[in-house]
């Protein structure tokens, strides 16, 4: 499915709904991110996101009620595999979480799962740069927000907190800037957005 009119379609269908516009926003970036990648059946959206049909159900009804169908070409469920890393870093966002709880599980999963792509994590949700992200970690995660103080690239930072919380250490530097690596954690998360935005008056809504 063509990425942009996987979005449009998304944010047509949530007219009506009484979710934030920046949320809205968000999510249907994750899901036509994932829709771009191929995964356009029901259990391709599963595999791409983490949540199992049911779960995307209740987010389509919530975010998107125009056309809550949107998400799913059946009414058959789907579950979805999640590693022990996957939960770690699952358990790890919903200790933190502070925004609306009808939202926050769901992303909480979604982010997770798009961990675990190759790219920025701001580029595997689709968003348009890493200040969207930001601001995403800042509305539904604002403690853990604030305990990435030094700006560390959030893939870097959630999986640090993982491995803390294992018991072992993704490096042996006794501070981040005694390593030589420096840059690989907190450098400039440049590039471009992998999904191509048109330009609309919901886009400026949201700014």
């Amino acid at each position: 499915m063509n990425a942009n009119a996987a979005y449009l379609g998304l944010i047509e269908a949530s007219s009506g709904s009484l979710c934030d516009s920046f949320d809205v926003h968000v999510i249907a970036s994750i899901l036509a991110m994932v829709m771009a990648e191929g995964h356009a059946d029901e259990q391709g959206l599963s595999q791409g996101t983490g949540l199992a049909a049911a779960q995307l159900h209740a987010l389509a009804e919530q975010l998107f009620p125009g056309n809550s169908g949107i998400l799913a070409k059946s009414t058959s469920d789907s579950t979805v595999m999640v590693d022990d890393e996957e939960v770690a870093l699952r358990d790890i966002l919903c200790m933190y979480a502070s925004g609306p709880a009808g939202l926050t599980p769901y992303l909480a999963a979604m982010i997770a799962r798009r961990c675990k792509a190759p790219h920025h994590l701001w580029q595997d949700l689709g968003l348009r740069n890493r200040g969207e992200l930001s601001r995403l970690m800042g509305r539904h995660f604002t403690t853990l927000a604030e305990r990435n103080s030094g700006d560390m690239k959030w893939k870097k930072f959630l999986y640090r907190l993982v491995c803390r919380s294992e018991g072992f250490s993704l490096c042996v530097a006794p501070v981040c800037s005694d390593c030589d690596d420096f840059e690989n954690c907190f450098g400039a998360e440049d590039g471009e957005a992998m999904l191509a935005r048109v330009r609309n008056g919901f886009e400026a809504s949201i700014a």
